[in-house]
């Protein structure tokens, strides 16, 4: 088993969680490196060691393990771990008894990665706290792109959602005030940008123009009905 450790720099004031990415694969790994990113401390396992070194360096800790050993975990000290990510891809029965000995571990929040629908049942049924999908997730978003009804679309949860969306251009030139969006549509404009980037917080005030791009949040149906305003 080798460890690597490359600490992230705090940021004052700032809480940086622990946090156990288990699979490093392109999901695992993009996860991890984000948070370490963020200024987390995350430990990435996987049982490739071509994949530990590959990564060596890049995340606070990484190491080689057998996840599905009891006695591999307590050693690697996950149960003091805020959070844990199981993303282990096409080995169902690894992802499981992970799952399930992270649980046992009595870490606060698993996250696990689902390949199908029978899986994620089996692990919601064993009570991990967050099961992901993540092709399925992607595939609704990049849908809304695709149609051109959004530049990007978020679920929040089920029903509520947040989308970047371009100005309609019958907006051109008034505030929100006048615009009444909220009372409207159903909808809130949380921020702004003309263009891409530079996105500003929206106020009562804030004047649209043709061309902006709006962040904005709401149930899902008011919402898909806005972003096909013209």
């Amino acid at each position: 088993m080798n460890t690597l450790t490359n600490k992230p720099t705090r940021k004052r004031g700032f809480h940086a969680a622990n946090v156990a990415v288990i699979g490093l694969g392109r999901f695992g790994s993009a996860l991890a490196l984000e948070l370490v990113g963020g200024g987390h401390q995350v430990l990435g396992i996987d049982s490739d060691e071509k994949v530990v070194q590959s990564l060596a360096g890049n995340l606070t800790h990484v190491v080689s393990a057998d996840t599905t050993d009891e006695e591999t975990l307590k050693e690697l000290g996950l149960a003091d771990m805020d959070s844990a990510v199981v993303a282990i891809g096409a080995d169902l029965e690894s992802s499981i008894l992970t799952a399930s000995l992270l649980l046992q571990l009595g870490i606060k929040q698993v996250w696990a990665k689902a390949n199908s629908t029978a899986h994620g049942k089996i692990l919601r049924q064993l009570g991990v706290h967050h099961v992901i999908f993540p092709e399925y997730e992607m595939g609704r978003r990049v849908a809304h792109q695709v149609s051109g009804e959004s530049l990007d679309y978020v679920h929040i949860d089920e029903d509520f959602v947040m989308v970047k969306v371009q100005c309609p251009p019958s907006f051109d030139g008034r505030d929100l005030a006048d615009l009444k969006i909220r009372s409207t549509y159903g909808v809130t404009v949380v921020a702004y940008s003309h263009g891409d980037s530079n996105y500003t917080p929206a106020f009562p005030e804030t004047v649209l123009h043709a061309g902006d791009h709006l962040v904005v949040a709401g149930r899902k149906k008011p919402l898909d009905e806005f972003c096909q305003l013209d």
